[in-house]
């Protein structure tokens, strides 16, 4: 009698404790495809704002989660802003990922003239990161006096550090299929702990 309630408590813990991990590891699955992500930062595109080995967190449900093993997103809250800092599948290899910041969208006119980004013919100066930036004529899209037109649901997209950045310059548009959220927090190392606010 004894030795059959034992096992029926050891079955019964054996039963929690799964169900926990389970659990635990549905939850996670859930905020990392719907909510957010860490990213690590791999290059110095982004430099100043961001550092090459900056782990930063994304946030996904803004501009609407991709679902899993399907060619689908769910509904965003928004489409992005210009200067907000986005991560995208590359338009080069999809299985990698780029951060950027955005810079304009479907039917915008772009151009670099004179190391000033002109949107839609108007020199881009807020946030005040475009002010800092000295903008390169490089790449078959960022050649001066050759403005190009963002096509229809796709973006363009900018490195701060424009000297040593591979972006929309060079490979063009971002599908807006591609986007998969919003960096908002530089969270290791600890020293570097800031929002990222696109500033």
């Amino acid at each position: 009698m004894t030795k059959g309630i034992k096992e029926k408590k050891k079955k019964s813990l054996t039963r929690e404790l799964a169900e926990i991990v389970i659990t635990a590891f549905l939850l996670a699955f859930v905020i990392k495809v719907f909510v957010f992500e860490l990213y690590k930062i791999p290059s110095g595109s982004m430099i100043p704002t961001l550092l090459v080995g900056d782990r930063i967190v994304v946030v996904k449900y803004v501009f609407g989660p991709r679902l899993p093993f399907v060619n689908l997103r769910l509904p965003g809250l928004r489409e992005p802003k210009i200067g907000e800092i986005v991560v995208f599948k590359s338009p080069d290899d999809p299985k990698k990922s780029f951060i950027k910041r955005f810079v304009a969208t479907g039917g915008d006119t772009v151009e670099i003239k004179n190391g000033k980004l002109l949107v839609n013919g108007t020199a881009v100066e807020d946030p005040p990161a475009f002010r800092r930036v000295y903008y390169y004529n490089r790449g078959d899209y960022g050649l001066e006096g050759k403005p190009v037109t963002v096509p229809k649901d796709c973006y363009f997209v900018l490195g701060d550090n424009s000297a040593s950045s591979k972006d929309s310059r060079y490979w063009g548009f971002v599908p807006r299929s591609y986007l998969i959220g919003k960096a908002v927090l530089v969270i290791l190392p600890f020293d570097r702990m800031q929002l990222i606010n696109g500033k």
